[in-house]
């Protein structure tokens, strides 16, 4: 897609100067050669302002919203159109071809204000093709956001297969072991929950803040059946999460991958889990020991998926930092929520 938009840019381009040129070559008259010199330079000069305010000013100061800095930036335009001619005219064409547009003492400032309108209508289309550009990169974007939700949907879907046959398996599994195992009756309990949260609530765009945090408590409990004693992990929750929403099942991908890639059995550095809320803005932090042992194959949730889910949910409104030293893997995650 990037290749097309620079042939797109390369071919508008060569089409002007060669429009100009021709044009003027097919006119005749005394110095020809002269007049298509002067008009290539001109013509660098109005892609120069095009692209500044195209590749720049627009970018920078219009798409952010930062319309203080972008008056000063555009007031710019003359400036960066009489240097570039100016460069072309009065300093390169000289020494090649023994050819200037200015004769006489002329200096910078005199070619600023002789050119202070000549980038104002290039201004006014590089606007007009970035926004058109913009608007296309929204539109394949949204469509690209519809087709990823409905496969997302779709996937939601296939779990659906019958929750209900599920629940009352696990119920009925419960009443048999209770009487064998409290222990063990506790286990399918949880067990039940986290289906329950996988396949019915987490079903909507968000949830409660707590229900998410349950399911993780819920989540560890369960592996820590697998390790009794020798699981080893530190979970804790500060601040206010009473009325707090968050994306379903957006935080235990983390736990998931520390789990699987990272050390459970060591007391004197076990598996940190963090969740901080303050006011608007959650903070997730879980960092573990690298596990040297061979790794777990089963399917788990890949970073870059995490990544783009973020994106897809939080654009601008998240931040995503991982820091690994070779001993230690720490993922920290800061979301406006």
């Amino acid at each position: 897609m990037k290749q097309k938009t620079i042939l797109y840019h390369v071919t508008g381009w060569l089409l002007v100067v060669a429009y100009d040129l021709i044009s003027i070559w097919r006119g005749g008259g005394q110095n020809v050669r002269v007049t298509m010199l002067l008009q290539f330079s001109f013509c660098l000069s109005m892609a120069s302002v095009f692209y500044y305010c195209f590749l720049l000013v627009y970018p920078r100061f219009l798409k952010t919203g930062k319309f203080l800095w972008l008056i000063p930036a555009l007031l710019l335009v003359p400036v960066v159109f009489s240097i570039i001619r100016y460069l072309f005219e009065q300093m390169l064409y000289p020494v090649l071809f023994n050819v200037s547009n200015y004769y006489g003492d002329v200096n910078l400032w005199y070619y600023l204000l002789d050119n202070l309108f000549y980038g104002v209508s290039v201004t006014v289309v590089s606007a007009a093709i970035w926004s058109a550009q913009q608007a296309f990169n929204q539109q394949q974007e949204n469509k690209s956001l519809r087709e990823e939700m409905i496969q997302a949907e779709l996937a939601f879907l296939k779990t659906q297969i019958n929750p209900h046959f599920l629940y009352n398996t696990l119920n009925y599994i419960y009443s048999l072991a209770y009487p064998v195992s409290e222990k063990l009756g506790d286990a399918v309990i949880k067990l039940s929950q986290l289906m329950r949260y996988m396949l019915t609530e987490s079903a909507g765009k968000d949830v409660e803040l707590q229900k998410e945090v349950d399911y993780i408590e819920n989540y560890i409990s369960i592996y820590q059946l697998r390790f009794e004693d020798t699981f080893f992990v530190d979970f804790k929750t500060e601040g206010d999460i009473a009325g707090k929403r968050v994306a379903s099942l957006l935080l235990v991908p983390f736990v998931e991958n520390a789990f699987k890639h990272g050390v459970v059995n060591d007391a004197d550095r076990p598996i940190r889990i963090s969740l901080k809320v303050v006011g608007n803005r959650l903070m997730f932090t879980v960092s573990n020991q690298i596990s040297r042992a061979q790794k777990d194959h089963s399917t788990g949730v890949g970073l870059p998926n995490i990544r783009r889910r973020m994106e897809l949910i939080y654009p601008d409104r998240h931040e995503l930092l991982i820091s690994d030293n070779g001993q230690t893997y720490k993922t920290t995650l800061n979301i406006n929520i």
